[in-house]
């Protein structure tokens, strides 16, 4: 038996757009395990994967870390780019990018701007998160800031990820990032939010925490 109900239950609390009948409660490194074994399934795991939508989290979280698993670049953004429109939540839509993705940065640039650009919360979110993760050290555009501080949202699960993307960047890319506060081209929440978890970073220095705390108001 997989599910630990304990589990279940905090999960449930974190993911409040999330109807809790919807969640078996499986941790992850348990689920990881079973879709390292389950990925040598074969045809039921095409089976698995063009049934959509799942109706469990857990099935959604299998699906990412399957594709997560590929190694053929264009059949992993295939793959994705079906799933993508039935991640219903920020944790699915955060599960660690495909392997591939890393030797495939220029390829799958164009893609992260149509996701941005989808008007889908998850699908953006993704996206964001993709430039977070890949694209904020030696391959870092300061175009990429504008790309993301651009976008306009009402979505909360949107706008949480610009400032954890802005976040990211001042700890990464100070000197580019920081002038999005000192000018406030950001919208207030997430220019408060950045902030907010600029500081709660271990990346950025005590100097710059007190510096970003002025930039508050």
């Amino acid at each position: 038996m997989l599910q630990d109900v304990e589990y279940r239950d905090f999960q449930s609390g974190l993911m409040p757009t999330m109807n809790r009948e919807t969640i078996i409660g499986i941790r992850t490194p348990v689920l990881r395990a079973f879709a390292k074994e389950f990925s040598k399934k074969g045809k039921t795991v095409d089976i698995f994967m063009r049934k959509l939508p799942h109706f469990y989290y857990e099935e959604n979280n299998l699906h990412m870390m399957l594709i997560a698993e590929i190694k053929d670049y264009d059949r992993c953004i295939l793959l994705l780019e079906r799933f993508l429109p039935y991640i219903n939540n920020w944790a699915t839509c955060d599960s660690p990018a495909p392997k591939c993705f890393t030797k495939h940065k220029e390829e799958l640039l164009p893609h992260i701007y149509k996701w941005i650009a989808s008007g889908e919360t998850y699908t953006i979110r993704y996206g964001v998160g993709m430039l977070m993760r890949l694209y904020l050290d030696e391959d870092f555009k300061p175009e990429y800031l504008e790309l993301v501080g651009k976008i306009k949202s009402d979505e909360y699960y949107v706008n949480m990820m610009i400032a954890w993307y802005f976040a990211t960047a001042l700890a990464k890319q100070w000197n580019s990032a920081i002038i999005w506060l000192e000018e406030k081209r950001l919208p207030e929440w997430v220019h408060k939010q950045t902030i907010k978890k600029a500081c709660e970073s271990l990346r950025i220095s005590d100097e710059k925490k007190e510096y970003l705390k002025k930039l508050r108001q």
